[in-house]
């Protein structure tokens, strides 16, 4: 028999609360611990083996900020736009599904970034976790590499406008040299200049098959057969010169050539 509304909406509430209740809890917990302990996060553990209220604390930030640094601070802003444009034009509406056009975003952008990920490692983390730097040092070695990558993936223009900007509201007094902006400059010009490019190369990938749409529509409407959708006859013919250039091959090569 199906349940009740009222119950399947009174197990929702439960749920929610006991999940607020949790969250205040942990919050409660860590928060003191946290500030009495300072704001110094040490990478060790204790006697015992394991994890301190400050690294664990440390370790949520860390994943609740992941997504929002993978999005914007990598090449996988460009690869998943590309991707997202590319079943638009061929007229598939959840093929294939997003689960696996974001899982192959996250490869191709970890096989981009695997130079820029290496030296965060070498020149940072691991000096970092066997106490050769200090937190301060190792913050700087690793923001270097990724800012470097940004940097050469943004536009001039782009940057010169976030740094004029950052200029008059009195951040910076001198925006001449691109390596001595911060992250708080250099990341939104490189948002926009990823999103102009997988713009750009959406763009290019809709003319082909915008060609087939019109020579199939052209061609509906020569034989009278204005009822029948031209989607349904160029679909065909779409995913044939796709599977035939090896579209996928080509797409791939040109996203992981054009950084």
């Amino acid at each position: 028999m199906p349940q009740n509304p009222s119950r399947k909406t009174s197990k929702r509430r439960k749920l929610l609360v006991a999940v607020v209740v949790w969250n205040l809890l942990l919050l409660g917990v860590l928060c003191p611990i946290a500030y009495a302990e300072g704001i110094t996060i040490n990478a060790t553990t204790d006697a015992e083996g394991s994890m301190g209220a400050i690294q664990l604390l440390f370790l949520f930030v860390i994943l609740s900020l992941g997504p929002s640094l993978l999005i914007m601070m990598t090449s996988f802003t460009r690869i998943i736009i590309v991707f997202s444009f590319l079943r638009n034009a061929i007229g598939l509406q959840s093929t294939p599904p997003n689960q696996v056009l974001i899982g192959l975003s996250l490869f191709l952008s970890l096989f981009i970034m695997q130079p820029t990920l290496a030296q965060v490692n070498e020149n940072g983390l691991q000096p970092y976790l066997n106490g050769e730097i200090s937190q301060e040092q190792a913050l700087e070695e690793m923001e270097a590499p990724i800012k470097e990558f940004m940097l050469g993936q943004t536009n001039a223009d782009n940057l010169n406008m976030f740094a004029k900007l950052a200029q008059s509201n009195g951040s910076y007094t001198d925006i001449s040299d691109p390596s001595e902006l911060g992250l708080d400059v250099v990341v939104p010009a490189f948002i926009t200049s990823e999103l102009s490019k997988a713009f750009m190369m959406g763009f290019l990938l809709y003319l082909p098959f915008l060609v087939i749409d019109m020579i199939v529509s052209s061609t509906l409407m020569s034989m009278g057969m204005v009822m029948l959708p031209p989607s349904m006859i160029s679909l065909p013919f779409k995913l044939m010169l796709f599977v035939v250039v090896d579209g996928w091959s080509l797409l791939m090569q040109t996203l992981v050539a054009s950084f």
